[in-house]
């Protein structure tokens, strides 16, 4: 599958910064989208989107606040960073406590805007490695019999292979058989590595059985 390019998504009522923004991005070689509020960037919903949102902090209407917050609800997870005409500093700390990676002052410095926008590209770039790595971890368990993932699940809390199969009504060396088979499916090279990824899947409801 083909990497969507980043694209710096802004959002500012002010059509000059807008055309001026596009430019600046465009010269050199950034992907740009521009929307003159919220609701203009809701109904494009760049849910799957690799990049960064650009915000005006005060807008009429929804603000800039209000738009990270919506962004958070409707699951889209790209970095902020917000572009304020004004040294608010309730409003910039507020901004930063609602997630935001850096607040850019006007009038900006290109090089501080476009340093802001790098490192969130960066930023956006390691979730989605992050993410793909989450899902090829749990694509690996989804492999798993249901009776493997009882398995596992007593492995990765420190259960012996003699209690374990006490607990599941079976012998030890099913038991044994059950565990090679969750480490080559899971592709864990140790007891360790299984147990991390166990703690990176999270909590999982594997009912036990007997055989």
């Amino acid at each position: 599958m083909v990497m969507k390019p980043p694209t710096v998504f802004v959002v500012d009522d002010d059509a000059s910064v807008r055309t001026a923004l596009t430019r600046l991005f465009i010269s050199v070689g950034m992907h740009v989208e521009v929307f003159g509020g919220a609701a203009e960037l809701m109904a494009r919903a760049p849910r799957d989107d690799h990049g960064c949102v650009l915000l005006d902090i005060k807008m009429p209407g929804v603000t800039g606040i209000e738009l990270q917050q919506q962004l958070k609800d409707a699951g889209i997870e790209l970095p902020v960073v917000f572009l304020s005409a004004h040294a608010d500093v309730p409003l910039t700390v507020r901004a930063m406590k609602g997630g935001a990676l850096d607040v850019v002052t006007k009038p900006f410095r290109e090089h501080t805007l476009l340093d802001a926008v790098h490192e969130a590209f960066a930023l956006d770039a390691r979730r989605h490695r992050n993410l793909g790595d989450y899902e090829e971890l749990q694509h690996r368990y989804e492999t798993l019999t249901p009776r493997e993932q009882t398995v596992m699940s007593f492995v990765v809390a420190g259960r012996r292979n003699r209690e374990v199969a006490s607990l599941i009504g079976t012998s030890v060396r099913t038991v044994k058989v059950h565990r090679g088979r969750v480490m080559e499916k899971m592709q864990a090279t140790s007891l360790p590595d299984l147990v991390r990824m166990a703690d990176r899947l999270g909590p999982r409801n594997t009912p036990v059985t007997s055989e």
